[in-house]
């Protein structure tokens, strides 16, 4: 066989490309690896600086447009080189040279683009121009910072491995209270943390479970409504924790907050460790016994981890992202804290935190100065030369701010905090802190994070000005600076993807920049300027939403900004008519603003709040399960569970006569919570697999109890804990430009079908004070379907009319119903039941679907099940 000519040379290219890939990916980073372990610590310390002073040629060398453009293509090309090299690479040591490298090159692009920025294109030609151009050049700046501070904190990443307690004697452990702050919270959401808190796996006489009690009802007047709200609810959780065998601590005041109520709690118990809690906090079973080993080290302050979410953010929810974005707050999580604890800089967090009280009590308890207690806590911890450990394994299972506003509210007050600490502390130049050079850069990143908000307004606002007023930001915009912004824009990118492919995709932190910027921007503002403005304010969680509806009031700022980039797109065709010789300055504005307009809207559909279809939220867990029916057991896993109920894989077709089951789920371990449960949906999938969907009824007390456990405690690994999709950028703003279309896509309730046994028993209705023959078709524990043969009476001429049939539609009546298999013998089973809905059919019978009342429920179910058997 002959190759044609084509043929040979693009083999040959792809030979010559592996040998590339080849090279860069096996023989580079080794050859470093090999030349840097013979390097001592001070010789590396010269090497970086050799490299800095040899960069600067590369920074500061003008060459020719064209030329710049030859150098953007290269570098771009490279850097995707870099990134698909890095993509294949298996070793986490031979990704680090990758990152670095690509850290090194990304500051080299990002100075040559700044001295090109400072030297050619700014703009002081009128006081207007100087004010728009000040503004874009202190914007770029604050964003340059930002980036460098980023790339040191994620220098390196830290994995830490539990401490092994096998060859520790349980006499030796440490003793450990834990404390659950609480102020005006469901008391049932208290109940599920305090519950799983309980059941955490330590030695019995070592752990004691405190519920801080904040909820002060004498706060209040005696004649206003909250005091005996607060005072039946206080009430409430005390007789809870009598119940669950745990100390209900309440204090004479609110004075600052969580913080205040954690200090009061501090002097009253006498644990050596504090592992804390928010009260939506449900802690699996194994956080103790992975966290305390770390204080075995005298020096260990604090041991944090990761705070995750089982119900999507108003990001999530809204965006209808449905899981294929990682939540916000992964990237701080599962990247910028494991960066910190490399520096021996990671922060307390508030919650899922084990904590040494002699420590917290050498620095004054908890931090009130700001509404940031832990990161200011921990800032001081550290000044002590005490150390830190973000140890990165979900333990924790929290509740999600469930609506825009309040997740606004969380966010300002963390920025207000921030902004505080930057304010007060100074964590760069304040000599009195004894905090290493990394610590401080670490801090200063965190504090300095939330003043992004009027930054990113003016990338926003500076496009439209041109295009609008002609006011120019940029002297001579075009081509030529974009052969220099280009680089420095997706070197940053790609070498942020190599930390950030599961955490934080392409473009997404823009939309929750932009949705946040005038709250943000104005926070820390005031906070900058007076840090004793505000007060701490508690999230509102278990928030439940039934329609759509927008949040004019957090969007009405991003509202008029979206306004003003629309309206400048509108005038570009009158610049292209009239000013032909600026086609290049209008070309990158106006390609500006379109990417801007995509960012906002997705930022703006943030606050068009979704409706919630369900009642609980699911957790996507495979659990084993039991099915008890009629004397048959049939075992499946769950698809997904909440509290309310499941879906349920089975590997055959369910031979389930009634509607009612029992259910025993089992945890990972040795947990397990029988409940009865209402089957509400048989889907087969294929011949193999069965669907079936169960809805968790009469459940009490202690069963509600075992479900939390198996839910929430009884877990050897969350789903969350390894990511299940990676960034593709171009796909990543595909979606984000399409979220419009998903955000007004009508949201449909999965349909419900009834589970009944199909039989064919003869019954009579007692209706209006007659008797009307009937023939029973399906029967199920909760109820039946009635179809009536003749509209008239039995014994009387009465007939059912149309008044009779809008009666039984509208009222829903309570009937008298006989039902038995034999025609003769009716008055053996006799019934109440409670018309559901009415339905005329063709041939002229009327099908009656009805249901049986639970207030009669024991008098009526076990004739019901009877029943059910015979027929």
């Amino acid at each position: 066989m002959s190759s044609s000519p084509d043929t040979l040379p693009r083999k040959s290219r792809d030979r010559q490309r592996l040998k590339l890939s080849n090279w860069l990916i096996d023989i580079t980073p080794r050859f470093f690896d090999r030349t840097l372990q013979k390097v001592g610590v001070k010789q590396f310390k010269w090497l970086i600086l050799l490299l800095l002073v040899l960069s600067v040629p590369l920074i500061v060398t003008p060459i020719e447009v064209w030329q710049q453009g030859l150098v953007a293509v290269f570098l771009v090309l490279l850097g995707q080189l870099v990134i698909h090299a890095e993509f294949q690479e298996d070793s986490p040591e031979i990704s680090q040279y990758y990152h670095l490298f690509l850290v090194w090159l990304s500051m080299v692009t990002t100075l040559r683009y700044l001295f090109y920025r400072t030297s050619y294109t700014l703009n002081f030609d009128g006081w207007i121009n100087s004010i728009a151009c000040t503004l874009l050049f202190l914007a770029e700046l604050y964003a340059i910072l930002t980036l460098v501070l980023a790339y040191f904190q994620t220098l390196k990443i830290q994995e830490r491995q539990p401490v092994n307690l096998t060859n520790i004697p349980e006499q030796e452990w440490f003793k450990v209270d834990i404390y659950i702050p609480t102020y005006n919270e469901d008391v049932e959401i208290v109940r599920k943390t305090t519950v799983a808190a309980l059941a955490c796996d330590y030695a019995a006489d070592k752990k004691t479970v405190y519920v801080l009690d904040d909820g002060r009802p004498e706060k209040y007047k005696e004649n206003d409504p909250r005091r005996e709200q607060f005072s039946a609810r206080r009430e409430k959780l005390r007789q809870m924790c009598e119940e669950l065998g745990c100390i209900h601590m309440t204090r004479d005041s609110n004075d600052h907050a969580k913080a205040g109520n954690i200090n009061t709690a501090f002097e009253k118990t006498d644990g050596d460790l504090v592992l804390i809690l928010d009260c939506d906090h449900i802690p699996s079973r194994q956080i103790l016994l992975h966290t305390m080993g770390f204080f075995f080290d005298p020096k260990v302050s604090f041991v944090q981890t990761p705070h995750w979410f089982y119900n999507p953010d108003p990001f999530e929810r809204n965006l209808l992202t449905k899981g294929r974005i990682p939540a916000g707050n992964q990237l701080f999580y599962k990247v910028l804290q494991k960066g910190n604890d490399f520096w021996n800089a990671a922060f307390f967090c508030g919650s899922a935190a084990l904590i040494r009280k002699s420590h917290a009590l050498e620095v004054g308890g908890i931090a009130v100065e700001t509404v940031t207690e832990d990161c200011h806590t921990a800032l001081r911890l550290h000044s002590l030369g005490y150390k830190s450990v973000y140890y990165d394994k979900i333990m924790v299972a929290g509740l999600a701010p469930e609506t825009f506003s309040s997740y606004v509210g969380q966010q300002v007050r963390w920025a207000r905090g921030m902004a505080q600490i930057l304010r007060l502390e100074n964590p760069v130049f304040n000599r009195k802190l004894n905090l290493t050079f990394a610590q401080r850069i670490c801090y200063f990143s965190a504090t300095s994070h939330f003043l992004y908000g009027y930054p990113r307004l003016i990338y926003a606002i500076a496009p439209p000005l041109f295009l609008l007023f002609g006011v120019n930001s940029v002297q001579g915009l075009g081509l030529e600076t974009l052969a220099y912004a280009l680089p420095h824009i997706l070197l940053s990118l790609f070498t942020n993807y190599i930390i950030y492919k599961n955490v934080r995709f392409s473009f997404w932190n823009e939309i929750f920049e932009f949705a946040m910027a005038f709250q943000a921007g104005w926070v820390t503002m005031l906070a900058l300027f007076n840090p004793k403005l505000g007060s701490f304010n508690v999230t509102d969680k278990g928030t439940s939403i039934n329609k759509r509806i927008f949040d004019w009031e957090s969007m009405r700022g991003l509202l008029v900004v979206t306004g003003f980039v629309v309206s400048s797109l509108l005038a570009v065709p009158y610049w292209l008519l009239l000013r032909p010789e600026d086609w290049q300055a209008v070309l990158v504005n106006t390609i500006w603003s379109i990417f801007n307009l995509v960012l906002l809207s997705a930022a703006l559909l943030v606050g068009f709040e979704q409706p919630q279809i369900r009642t609980a939220h699911r957790l996507q867990r495979r659990l084993p399960i039991l099915i008890t029916s009629n004397g048959q057991t049939i075992m499946g896993k769950t698809v997904n569970i909440s509290e309310t109920g499941a879906l349920i894989s089975l590997e055959t077709w369910p031979n389930l006569l009634v509607d009612e089951v029992k259910v025993e789920v089992m945890g990972d371990y040795t947990a397990s919570a029988s409940l009865t449960g209402q089957i509400v949906r048989v889907s087969p999938i294929n011949d193999t697999q069965t669907l079936l969907g169960v809805d968790f009824v009469k459940l009490n007390s202690a069963q509600s109890d075992a479900l939390t456990l198996v839910l929430y405690s009884d877990v050897r690994e969350w789903y969350s804990q390894k990511a299940q999709y990676v960034d593709k950028p171009l796909a990543s703003l595909g979606f984000l430009a399409t979220s419009l279309t998903r955000a007004l896509r009508d949201l449909n309730q999965t349909s419900r079908k009834k589970v009944r046994k199909q039989v064919n028993t003869n019954s009579q209705l007692y209706w209006d004070g007659n008797f009307f023959f009937g023939v029973a078709t399906e029967l199920g524990t909760t109820g039946l379907r009635l179809e009536i043969e003749d509209k008239k009476a039995m014994s009387s001429h009465k007939m059912i009319g149309q008044q009779d049939l809008h009666t039984m539609r509208t009222v829903k009546p309570l009937v008298g119903l006989l039902l038995n298999q034999d025609a003769e013998n009716l008055s053996s089973n006799r019934f109440v039941a409670e018309i559901y809905a009415v339905e005329e059919q063709a041939n002229g019978k009327i099908a009656i679907e009805l249901i049986f009342p639970e207030k009669f429920k024991e008098r009526q179910d076990s004739k019901i099940k009877q029943l059910l058997q015979v027929l």
